[in-house]
């Protein structure tokens, strides 16, 4: 990965009380699916695990693996919500890891690694990973043309932990247009240097480029505005909180998040950024 251990904890170690003051109930950080538009931030993100849940064509019996899980909110859909009972997670944020164990869900195991080291007991059944690829790429490597081939190293590497015909519920953040102004390149550029160092959101065909020859394209569904408005709500949520945050964890990590969330909700209003949901399938 390019984002190393030491950069996903910039990222997500701040604080777990930080980033439950602001997100869900469950601490969902990717984007909900709102499928009617009168969903709660709640409800929408348990759609999005409904929607991967069934791209990975889950049931109880299954055994699956949440590639970058977080602080556990999928692997609690799926153990909770669902009954699955072999539920593994992985991911590089130590504080991420200990929020898992700390939930003592029933049936879930999570490991502290990075991606590249991880050595499965066995084949899964399915695979599940939501927003994880947006860690595995710099800016420097998609100038230099790398991006593809770093993709597809990635998707071969955990194909090799299904059997073919085994399904992959897969979500990424996508790149699409460059906006036009300084003051909003720089706030892009804020958000990948400061929030989130050492990674890049891929753009949609360079995924679409790097899943073969391991996997084909079932199903794919984009939801932009749903990301503008879960991110929306995570921005209102913060301004709720200003003082706390202020307080506890200072002020410059209220505004430095200020102004990512508020970036964000620019980025997908005007089309510089999206999110995709696609069902694959081992070749």
């Amino acid at each position: 990965m390019t984002s190393n251990q030491r950069d996903i904890q910039v990222s997500y170690d701040v604080s777990n009380e930080f980033f439950r003051l602001w997100l869900d109930e469950n601490m969902h950080y990717t984007s909900a699916s709102y499928l009617t538009g009168d969903e709660t931030l709640e409800q929408a993100q348990l759609q999005k695990c409904q929607i991967l849940y069934d791209y990975a064509e889950m049931d109880t019996d299954k055994r699956v693996l949440d590639i970058g899980c977080g602080w556990g909110a999928n692997l609690q859909f799926l153990a909770l919500d669902k009954g699955v009972k072999q539920v593994e997670g992985i991911t590089l944020s130590p504080a991420q890891g200990d929020e898992i164990k700390n939930r003592n869900l029933p049936g879930v195991s999570a490991r502290v690694c990075d991606y590249r080291e991880f050595v499965p007991e066995g084949f899964y059944d399915a695979l599940i990973s939501i927003e994880m690829v947006d860690h595995l790429v710099s800016p420097a490597q998609a100038r230099e043309g790398k991006a593809v081939d770093i993709y597809r190293t990635y998707f071969n590497k955990v194909a090799e932990w299904v059997k073919p015909g085994k399904c992959f519920g897969f979500q990424a953040i996508l790149r699409n247009v460059v906006p036009r102004s300084r003051k909003d390149l720089e706030d892009l550029r804020f958000t990948a240097d400061i929030i989130f160092p050492g990674g890049l959101n891929p753009r949609i065909e360079e995924l679409i480029m790097a899943l073969h020859p391991s996997w084909e394209v079932l199903e794919l569904r984009t939801q932009r505005e749903c990301y503008g408005r879960t991110t929306g709500e995570w921005l209102r949520r913060l301004h709720l909180h200003e003082t706390e945050i202020r307080e506890k964890w200072g002020s410059q990590i209220f505004e430095d998040y200020d102004r990512y969330l508020s970036t964000c909700v620019r980025a997908f209003a005007n089309h510089w950024s999206s999110d995709v949901q696609m069902k694959l399938r081992r070749v």
